[in-house]
């Protein structure tokens, strides 16, 4: 089943979630919405909302659900990315690698997965 795109909020919340959790929402709220200046029952809204996406599944420990993300963290930034790369980008990786290439903050480890990925794809396109 696809899972609803999240709005960039709930993204944030997404990525604290798969970054932290299993959590409370009272953790949450003492964290993240402190942070962004919301309310407890404001972050329950969200993580409830996400829960209903299929983001965020919940369990019952000692009496208080704690949530937790339906996927790791890199597969939601894979995710996220690639959903943005469709709908705002028409498809096109294009403009996104321009954007990469103007970057001036890349690290050494993160151009080395770079070149891993550019390998990656010229060999699914020699195989093709």
């Amino acid at each position: 089943m696809t899972r609803p795109p999240a709005a960039a909020q709930e993204l944030r919340f997404l990525r604290f979630v798969a970054e932290h959790g299993p959590i409370t929402v009272g953790q949450v709220a003492e964290q993240l919405g402190h942070e962004l200046g919301v309310a407890r029952s404001t972050v329950l809204t969200v993580m409830e909302r996400l829960r209903r996406k299929g983001h965020l599944k919940r369990r019952r420990k000692d009496g208080v659900f704690v949530y937790s993300s339906t996927v790791g963290l890199d597969r939601l930034l894979q995710d996220t990315v690639g959903q943005f790369v469709e709908r705002s980008l028409g498809g096109s990786v294009l403009p996104f690698a321009a954007w990469l290439s103007q970057r001036v903050d890349v690290s050494a480890a993160e151009l080395s997965e770079l070149r891993s990925i550019v390998a990656r794809l010229k060999t699914r396109k020699e195989d093709a």
